[in-house]
């Protein structure tokens, strides 16, 4: 079967839908139905969706939840959550609650640079090259002043440019590698025409630099963009507490479970089979929130993955210890977020999520996301040190199983029965719907 069209994007809406329902669906009519179902009834709410994004359909809807009772910093913030697995939203409310009673999170914005580059070739002498960039560095800030003008404003701006030679990598290679503070807004945008203006800079004015040769007057401008690797703009955020303070009734012994969690942390940081899955579980909480609040989830997964293989074996985010019988549980993480412009302005529930937080700045949303990420972090490595991760996230995910099977109310009541003290699997779930359903 031949799938192609051309024109794909000239169609409209309406047509768009019959030709993917007839070329896909041995029933088109119910594709259809199927796609009608998920549109918004308000037209200009619908519009506006479809505009976010080219070739659009219909929505696909991800559940918002909320996790609240996070004391962070001592203000308690009602957390919003988008996301489709299950026991993510419970374990890190559960969380939450845990540590708001043992004083809450600590977290502090540890610095917010961020950073672009314009990849270039030049063949030729590299200290003329120096000396041309220093002649010109003043040209570079001045020619995106009219970029920069209401940054400046806000406080942010470019903060420096540095040439840097990477021809001992790549033959021919150099970068201007700049970095900017652009407060509450992520920047992408801000930063990447910051970065096209020095592109053209370069160029023009190597043209007319009368110590270059006519080679090295053609600098060749490879791409000018901002990078999702920020390494200096880190998050920290922490828990502590007595390690007899760690007492409730399913930790009966802190100073063992202590101990226990600790080397759980300790061979994530060694080992990184476990570390990816380790660091999968902070990334469930801090995604959670960058989505709902209409941010690039995959931007941040980018860079914070970089940052955890930094010093050249991926490692645990995240790490742990007792120190004069304290207990302290910490993470540091690169989060380049923005709490203006984007969708932050468009979504009504992303404007709605922001609201729920009280209109943070991106700081305080940093370690809002970041609290997340060290609670979900936490609630998993206490259930697998203690009772096992499979406990208590098969109790959430029975739920959808049900669904799958489209159980009905009566059936429902008598299967979370049965489970409430049997071993529950996706098998054992499906081996009692139908026996169930036989009798």
């Amino acid at each position: 079967m031949n799938n192609s069209i051309a024109g794909f994007s000239k169609l409209s809406k309406a047509a768009k839908i019959n030709w993917i329902a007839n070329e896909y669906f041995s029933d088109p009519q119910q594709a259809v139905n199927t796609i009608k179902q998920y549109w918004n009834s308000d037209e200009t709410l619908q519009q506006l969706h479809d505009e976010f994004i080219e070739n659009t359909i219909t929505n696909f809807y991800l559940p918002l939840g909320i996790a609240p009772n996070f004391l962070i910093n001592g203000n308690y913030y009602s957390v919003p959550m988008v996301i489709e697995e299950s026991s993510v939203v419970a374990a890190a409310a559960k969380a939450a609650k845990y540590w708001a009673e043992r004083g809450g999170f600590k977290a502090s914005v540890l610095n917010s640079e961020k950073i672009g580059q314009v990849h270039f070739e030049f063949k030729g002498n590299s200290e003329k090259l120096h000396e041309f960039f220093e002649k010109i560095k003043p040209k570079l800030l001045q020619d995106t002043d009219s970029i920069t003008k209401n940054m400046q404003k806000r406080g942010g701006g470019i903060l420096n440019i540095e040439l840097r030679n990477k021809t001992s990598v790549l033959k021919n290679y150099y970068q201007l590698h700049a970095t900017f503070e652009t407060k509450d807004s992520m920047g992408a945008n801000f930063i990447n025409s910051c970065l096209e203006q020095f592109a053209k800079t370069l160029k023009t004015e190597a043209l007319q630099y009368t110590k270059f040769s006519d080679i090295e007057k053609n600098i060749e401008v490879i791409m000018s963009i901002l990078s999702n690797y920020v390494p200096a703009c880190i998050v920290r955020a922490e828990v502590s507490c007595k390690v007899e303070d760690l007492a409730d009734k399913n930790i009966l012994n802190p100073l063992e479970f202590a101990t226990k969690f600790i080397q759980a942390v300790k061979i994530a940081e060694i080992e990184p089979f476990r570390a990816v899955t380790h660091n999968k579980g902070i990334m469930n909480g801090v995604d959670a929130v960058v989505l709902a609040t209409g941010n690039d989830f995959r931007a941040v997964e980018a860079g914070v993955h970089a940052y955890a293989a930094r010093n050249g074996s991926y490692s645990s985010l995240s790490h742990a210890k007792i120190e004069n019988n304290i207990f302290t549980f910490w993470l540091e993480i690169p989060l380049a977020l923005g709490t203006v412009g984007g969708l932050t302005s468009l979504h009504p529930l992303v404007k709605m999520a922001l609201e729920i937080l009280e209109k943070p700045s991106a700081h305080d949303l940093m370690k809002i996301v970041a609290s997340a990420g060290l609670a979900q972090n936490f609630a998993a490595l206490r259930s697998l040190t203690t009772t096992g991760i499979q406990e208590g996230h098969m109790k959430m995910h029975i739920n959808n199983i049900l669904n799958q099977f489209q159980t009905t109310a009566e059936e429902r009541k008598i299967i979370k029965k049965h489970f409430e003290t049997n071993s529950i699997s996706h098998a054992t779930v499906v081996s009692f719907i139908e026996n169930l359903r036989k009798k």
